[in-house]
């Protein structure tokens, strides 16, 4: 039940933010004792400090008990309002550290699946380079679904994606990086990894069951795919692999992903002259956001930094 409207909670100040941070912690390790890990203090200071801060807002903000722990709807609300704040907050951060000369604050990387160990990608060079560059800095790195990843940035939630290429959607700006080529691979379980290149028609290949990520990355993809017998859908490469190792199915792979598999006789590709294409990998960034010299600072040296040069 809303509390009444004539309460007013008045100022907001570094006591109110402490409380908040430990509310943020609880809802998101959901629960109490799971949050004890996270912010190292036991689960009774944990529960003074919740029922300090419903007090503060008069409002009650979760369920606790026998039935476990859940957001009451207020608790839901303030959730979002807290998530707001932190992010106004850290814009306001974010717009102070960029008058300084020294940078500061934090740099928020989301990349699609594997691109981060992608030899191409040279990410650990990159990053060794603008920590080098920008010691004070905390870099923040994690890996989503394409889609997640664009409206992360959208959002302001990330700085920086990285992703494969498929579209251009308006509010980004996409930096192209490199290409990975892509053909279809068969693991030394399935029924044809052990027929000759000669004697392998087409015919059973299209026959043949595959795994696939299950959304439209391209057009030249979508072509590739198009007379095939489309079985199973795996998004992350990790499980597609998996898959594909088991004999069950077939699949389209990026090349550098799977040499190791390759040189060791554990997959082949299968017609590697008609079923390739190449998929290329962009950084994307919000069109219009505040000005971020550490993001900056980061897209430069992948720019700078040579795709084709080995380590």
């Amino acid at each position: 039940m809303k509390k009444d409207l004539k309460v007013s909670l008045g100022q907001v100040g570094d006591y109110e933010i402490r409380l908040l941070k430990v509310f943020e912690a609880v809802v998101e390790s959901g629960g109490f004792s799971a949050a004890e890990s996270e912010l190292s203090i036991g689960r009774s200071t944990i529960s003074t400090h919740i029922a300090k801060l419903e007090d503060r807002l008069n409002l009650r903000l979760c369920r606790r008990g026998r039935g476990g722990f859940s957001l009451t709807e207020e608790g839901i609300e303030v959730y979002e309002l807290m998530k707001g704040l932190f992010s106004a907050m850290e814009s306001f951060r974010s717009g102070v550290n960029a008058l300084h000369v020294r940078l500061t604050g934090e740099l928020r990387i989301i990349a699609s699946d594997a691109i981060y160990m992608d030899p191409q990608s040279k990410l650990p060079e990159a990053i060794a380079r603008f920590s080098e560059a920008a010691p004070d800095v905390n870099v923040l790195l994690d890996v989503k679904a394409l889609s997640d990843i664009e409206r992360m940035v959208l959002n302001d939630e990330a700085d920086i994606g990285l992703i494969p290429f498929h579209r251009e959607l308006t509010g980004l700006e996409y930096t192209q990086l490199y290409a990975d080529h892509f053909h279809l691979y068969c693991s030394r379980a399935h029924p044809l990894y052990d027929t000759l290149p000669e004697e392998l028609s087409l015919e059973a290949v299209l026959a043949s069951k595959v795994v696939h990520a299950g959304i439209h990355t391209s057009p030249e993809v979508g072509a590739q795919l198009a007379d095939m017998n489309k079985a199973a859908i795996s998004y992350f490469y990790e499980a597609r692999l998996a898959m594909i190792l088991s004999g069950a199915y077939i699949g389209f792979m990026p090349d550098t992903y799977v040499e190791p598999y390759v040189a060791a006789g554990e997959l082949r590709a299968l017609v590697p002259e008609i079923k390739q294409y190449s998929l290329g990998v962009a950084a994307i960034t919000r069109t219009h956001g505040r000005t971020n010299r550490a993001r900056e600072l980061f897209l430069s040296i992948l720019n700078e930094t040579d795709p084709n040069t080995s380590t």
